[in-house]
């Protein structure tokens, strides 16, 4: 048990407990789609020093269970500023503690994985540390979970806003050369942002799209994004239609979730990782030019790399570890990466993801 001073929020959230070593863009981490289910611990000891605003969100309901920092900033020093870190999780119902040791904490994940927790936050200080106990330990974890049900679109739409430029803010593609379909396992907006500031028509479907679903769209590529949950359990009424995807001629991408649920439309099997990979410093090598990009990661599942069939291949790996973080269908224009190319927040080393999938897709 770890006492600290309440933020955000004045209630209690259960959910698996693990670290984020990114320095900035705590913003973008708190609304990735892929932190459903999640309590995330930032190793970065000041958090909410740049406050929030509203450009830069990954989606418009954090589905973040909670957050860990050691220090909260309580009067945030940014032009771009409109709320306060705390008032801004207040409106979102996200509790917040701080005042932690955050890197014993980390040193705990780090030795025996991402425990399930609890973080409790009442302003009067009164607890039932026996049923806060009771909550964690009656929390099923994230293995067998389908997460991405809950953080897909509910219909198709399509989406036009470009990338964010510095005093000039988003643009607008207004004159698209190709067309892309994005299957919405819970996509950051920066993968839309991306795809349509490479002249991309992009429209988003549902998670549980069918292939004529996506066929009807005539795409001329699809791209499989992120999400959160246990890709086996998303992929009971995805990999169908990844299948027949696969088997058609379209161009197709996948990031993170949808990489994983590739692997195993392709016949490759994912398992849960201690600790997972989370944050915007890891170092992954293309093994086929030799070239070391930083990336952003944010995964708690991975690919088993020996379970990769024939005729796929192993393009990236982690530098941490040597787990998977790539691939490609020899002969075919089908890839996907385990980290976040579209980067927000992290480094832009693999924005070139994007251009080889803009590239295929236009033919």
């Amino acid at each position: 048990m770890f006492e600290g001073r309440g933020f955000g929020a004045a209630t209690s959230a259960v959910g698996e407990v693990c670290f984020n070593t990114a320095m900035t863009g705590y913003q973008e981490i708190l609304t990735d789609p892929s932190y459903a289910g999640q309590i995330v611990a930032f190793t970065f000891p000041h958090i909410g020093i740049v406050g929030t605003n509203d450009e830069d969100v990954e989606s418009t309901t954090p589905v973040v269970r909670a957050m860990v920092v050691r220090a909260d900033a309580a009067e945030p020093s940014s032009y771009r500023n409109m709320e306060t870190l705390s008032r801004w999780l207040a409106l979102k119902n996200i509790p917040g503690i701080a005042g932690l040791d955050t890197r014993a904490l980390t040193a705990c994940i780090r030795k025996q994985g991402m425990p399930h927790g609890v973080v409790a936050h009442d302003p009067k200080g009164k607890f039932d540390i026996d049923a806060l106990v009771k909550q964690g330990r009656d929390f099923s974890g994230l293995v067998g979970l389908d997460l991405a049900k809950d953080g897909t679109c509910r219909q198709m739409y399509r989406w036009t806003e470009t990338p964010w430029i510095w005093d000039e803010g988003f643009g607008e593609q207004a004159a698209p050369t190709w067309r892309a379909v994005v299957l919405d396992y819970g996509v950051k907006r920066n993968i839309l942002r991306e795809l349509a500031g490479l002249g991309a028509e992009v429209i988003v479907l549902p998670a549980n799209a069918s292939y004529d679903d996506v066929m009807r769209h005539s795409p001329d590529g699809v791209l499989l994004s992120n999400g959160p949950g246990d890709p086996a359990a998303t992929g009971a009424y995805a990999i169908p239609t990844i299948k027949a995807l696969v088997d058609s001629k379209v161009p197709l991408f996948g990031i993170c979730l949808g990489h994983q649920m590739l692997s195993l439309a392709l016949g490759a099997k994912t398992h849960h990782m201690a600790q997972g990979h989370h944050g915007a410093n890891h170092p992954v090598k293309d093994l086929e030019t030799g070239k070391v990009e930083i990336v952003s990661m944010n995964h708690g599942f991975t690919v088993d790399r020996e379970s990769l069939p024939k005729g796929v291949k192993e393009t990236h790996i982690s530098l941490f570890d040597k787990t998977n973080c790539g691939l490609r269908v020899e002969g075919r224009e089908i890839f996907s990466v385990q980290y976040h190319p579209e980067a927000s927040p992290g480094p832009q080393d693999s924005h070139y993801l994007f251009e080889r999938f803009a590239k295929a897709a236009r033919g």
